[in-house]
């Protein structure tokens, strides 16, 4: 499995989890192997300026924290492009490490069908309508090149517009959304037929009495014989026990019951984290 995370150039650089995730990328237990980060970099987050946004010249300079090669590559050039994904992907596959591809280009439209660009960045946007569409201009060079016709050229574009109609004109026949069909969700039998859920009851989850005594019993007692034990700690213990004879429970017990019968079903439980590690809580 390899995982390619899509950003725009505003959130890579704002976000914060886009930082913690990069830190987690090479930890023993979080590791992907390395992830492949497209940046999707049109220039403007909403309406922002990069000089308003952002203390640093590129938006995936937040990746050098973790030494990944960044690429930044020209989004004009469908080749170039290519050349540097394939590079990218190689890398991964050879190193496990993280790996971003800044892809350089605009946004020829506003945010949204509101948004009218012109109002807040007039001189970017009178040259993005200059520019020659990437499509135009790469169809161009190949027809200069010989490489296809100009028929060839309309024939495909032909073809992926009627793909678009014919599913535009299937859309609206749909009485029924099969949700399965695009949910990758990790619940077989989650959905029926027609793609709605099932009921969301659940079975009991309760357990006996003499279940939840062994597993406070357990959650109390040292595994270990002549094991010399911190007195702060055998005063927790203690209350532990008390309170399993008591038939009370506190928090802490209550958690360490739903963890042990679930464990003692033989499903593994993952505890991560460092107030974890310590057992603070």
């Amino acid at each position: 499995v390899m995982s390619i995370l899509l950003h725009g150039d505003a959130a890579f650089a704002g976000q914060g989890v886009v930082y913690e995730t990069f830190h987690l990328s090479d930890l023993p237990s979080y590791t992907t192997n390395g992830t492949i980060h497209v940046v999707v970099n049109n220039q403007i987050g909403f309406t922002t300026d990069p000089r308003m946004a952002r203390s640093s010249p590129y938006p995936t300079d937040v990746a050098r924290v973790v030494n990944a090669p960044i690429f930044h590559v020209n989004a004009d050039d469908p080749e170039a492009v290519m050349y540097v994904c394939s590079v990218a992907a190689e890398w991964r596959n050879t190193f496990n490490k993280d790996v971003v591809v800044d892809l350089v280009c605009y946004r020829r439209r506003g945010h949204n069908e509101m948004d009218e660009p012109m109002f807040t960045q007039p001189l970017m946007y009178k040259q993005i309508h200059k520019q020659v569409p990437v499509l135009k201009k790469y169809a161009d060079k190949l027809i200069a090149d010989g490489t296809v016709t100009l028929q060839e050229f309309e024939e495909e574009i032909a073809k992926y517009d009627r793909i678009c109609e014919e599913a535009y004109t299937r859309s609206k026949d749909n009485k029924i959304l099969h949700i399965k069909h695009w949910l990758d969700s990790p619940w077989p039998g989650f959905f029926n037929v027609d793609g709605e859920p099932k009921s969301l009851s659940c079975p009991p989850t309760g357990i006996s009495e003499e279940l939840l005594t062994h597993i406070g019993n357990v959650a109390s007692s040292v595994p270990v014989e002549d094991f010399k034990i911190h007195s702060g700690l055998s005063r927790i213990l203690k209350a532990r026990s008390e309170m399993t004879k008591n038939r009370v429970v506190d928090w802490a017990l209550a958690e360490y019951m739903a963890f042990g019968s679930v464990l003692k079903e033989g499903i593994h439980v993952r505890l991560s984290g460092q107030d974890v590690e310590r057992g603070t809580f």
